[in-house]
């Protein structure tokens, strides 16, 4: 289980916020604590954090996030062929083998021996379960991601696009019902998983692109030259827009939901 400093905010998080996280969640007896934060919001800095912490208590934590069980890009690729254009980009909900996470949680949970799942986003694909690291007997474990908990819309919600993408490649809404469909299908026996929930708040979703933008740029630096070729600022625009609405749900909704919620400020410094 080794801990995975996510690049987009390489300060990290004060010890007194990380310290503060780790009692949460142990004073309420998680042992599946999740950290749910936009793009770009640090939640797997906090996340890896808080697991370097608890190992100095004596604590055997393991990270996982829902980006780690984004579908093949085969699978993707079929839905869609089979339902619609856009689905071959990872993220949104649907695009996820959900049964996956709850299993590895739930062997975690029970103190089985478990292979965390990892995703490559520079080459887009997952990479061999020969290469997942392995947990085994865990205190508790951290998963992390950006639309943990949040509900569906209603089919009235869904009828207005929201941005250009839905406006000029989804005009007849068949991709945001799809994901709307599948979240509020298939997601919640994930919820279920989760034992608390701490919500990273931004102070708006006009700060997402600029913050999934330095995620980018750190994540082509760590990889390197002969790594596959990223992303350019207009290519990541339009793919902030395909998370548009579930994020602007998140941030209706989540606020409401979360068990503890740390509001962050442009340069994703906790407030008050």
């Amino acid at each position: 289980m080794s801990p995975r400093l996510h690049p987009s905010t390489p300060v990290g998080f004060d010890d007194a916020i990380v310290c503060q996280v780790l009692d949460d969640a142990l004073a309420h007896g998680a042992r599946i604590y999740a950290i749910a934060g936009l793009q770009g919001s640090g939640k797997s800095t906090l996340a890896t954090q808080v697991s370097r912490l608890g190992l100095t208590r004596g604590l055997r934590v393991a990270t996982l996030s829902i980006d780690d069980v984004y579908l093949g890009r085969r699978e993707r690729l079929r839905l869609a062929r089979e339902v619609h254009p856009l689905l071959a980009t990872r993220g949104p909900p649907g695009t996820h083998e959900v049964a996956l996470a709850c299993d590895v949680l739930d062997r975690l949970r029970v103190g089985l021996p478990a292979r965390l799942p990892r995703f490559n986003k520079l080459a887009d694909t997952r990479l061999p379960p020969s290469r997942w690291p392995k947990a085994a007997d865990v205190d508790l474990v951290l998963f992390e991601g950006w639309f943990l908990k949040t509900p569906p819309q209603t089919a009235d919600e869904l009828l207005e696009p929201i941005n250009a993408v839905e406006r000029d490649e989804d005009r007849n809404g068949v991709w945001r019902r799809y994901c709307n469909d599948t979240l509020a299908r298939d997601y919640p026996a994930l919820w279920a998983r989760l034992d608390r929930l701490l919500f990273l708040q931004p102070p708006s979703f006009a700060t997402v692109p600029e913050w999934r933008w330095q995620q980018e740029k750190a994540l082509q630096a760590q990889a390197g030259a002969r790594a596959p070729i990223g992303m350019t600022r207009p290519q990541l625009e339009r793919f902030v827009q395909l998370f548009e609405r579930v994020s602007r749900q998140a941030l209706r909704r989540l606020p409401g939901l979360a068990d503890f919620t740390l509001r962050l400020d442009e340069r994703r410094r906790p407030q008050p």
